[in-house]
């Protein structure tokens, strides 16, 4: 998996500078097999996490997103979508990276089995240490360790704003491959809903030379028409905080 290995100059300098404010510095993990770690190293950020006095998912909303609360807002709408109603009891993350999303998921429902496929190292060992989840081995673009219709709720949250648009391809047939019947797929991209004339400005000005491929746009009927030939239908979507703009979070339910 290549979870965020695109991550752009816009995180890494809004880390640096926040980090900073800290008395830390970034520098490139030796020990990682790529992603978040590429930007947000470890051990610095944990150490700034508990300086500044927040958990670290809390922490980085304010690195991030510049937002205090964006990730709580959220699992908040996801709420209120019936996301966590059903109890599911097998989750699966893409990408959790420090776990942000993870860790108020487990607020919201109390799932048998927590999958994550996550290709920092650090990170990864420290999610299975912290909230017992179970780290599958990542490659490419495949789930292939999940078995086919087994999981209840599959979730990824700012991962494929930064992959290309075949690798975020790839991913959307893996997570309805392994979603059951009457599960939920649950994803956000930066769809044409995002995109406005005054956003493309925005990135455009802040972005500067360095952005590659991220944010990474993905055409939103073509989540939806591809999803539907999956047996997945759209239930909703709504913004949430990402850099200088917004992408939209997608939620789907697979059909029984």
């Amino acid at each position: 998996m290549r979870t965020a290995e695109r991550a752009t100059s816009v995180l890494k300098s809004g880390a640096k500078r926040l980090l900073g404010r800290a008395g830390y510095d970034i520098v490139r993990s030796t020990n990682n097999r790529g992603g978040v770690d590429d930007f947000l190293p470890f051990e610095a950020t944990m150490r700034a996490a508990r300086a500044a006095g927040l958990s670290v998912g809390d922490y980085l909303d304010e690195v991030m997103n510049g937002t205090p609360g964006a990730t709580q807002s959220t699992i908040d709408e996801l709420g209120a979508l019936g996301v966590f109603s059903d109890d599911p009891n097998t989750v699966l993350e893409i990408g959790p990276g420090s776990g942000r999303y993870l860790e108020k998921t487990l607020k919201e429902c109390s799932p048998a089995r927590y999958e994550i496929y996550e290709t920092a190292a650090p990170w990864a060992d420290y999610l299975v240490d912290t909230f017992g989840v179970v780290a599958q081995p990542t490659a490419g673009c495949s789930l292939a360790p999940t078995p086919d219709g087994s999981v209840d709720l599959v979730q990824a949250h700012k991962v494929f704003n930064t992959l290309t648009f075949l690798s975020t391809t790839r991913y959307f047939f893996e997570m309805a491959r392994v979603t059951r019947p009457g599960g939920r797929i649950v994803f956000d991209a930066m769809t044409e809903t995002c995109l406005d004339p005054a956003a493309m400005g925005a990135w455009a000005a802040e972005g500067g030379e360095g952005h590659d491929s991220y944010p990474a746009a993905m055409p939103r009927r073509t989540c939806v028409d591809l999803f539907a030939t999956l047996g997945c239908s759209l239930q909703a979507g709504f913004l949430a905080p990402l850099g200088v703009a917004s992408t939209e979070v997608l939620v789907f339910r697979k059909e029984a």
